[in-house]
């Protein structure tokens, strides 16, 4: 699976994009979340609010912490967008 950052989670995690093996358990947007905290001080920081975090899967946003991520190949974290 793949794993796209943007914005600042990306210059947080010093990587824009990588390819996982999500573990069995990770079975959701909020599994998700709680696996990436696990993997460093890095990601645990841009998730102190994952209520902010916008999640899309396969280029389609996921609004539901409860979203299932069963054959979804790509997740894109990004955070909130400003406008003007």
């Amino acid at each position: 699976m793949k794993l796209v950052y943007f914005s600042w989670i990306r210059e947080r995690t010093g990587i824009s994009e990588e390819d996982v093996s999500l573990p069995d358990n990770v079975k959701n947007v909020s599994d998700l979340f709680e696996w990436l905290r696990g993997r460093g001080e890095e990601f645990e920081g841009f998730l102190q609010q994952p209520e902010i975090i916008r999640v899309a899967l396969d280029h389609v946003h996921a609004d539901e912490p409860e979203a299932s991520l069963s054959g979804v190949r790509e997740i894109a974290l990004f955070p909130p967008m400003t406008g003007g």
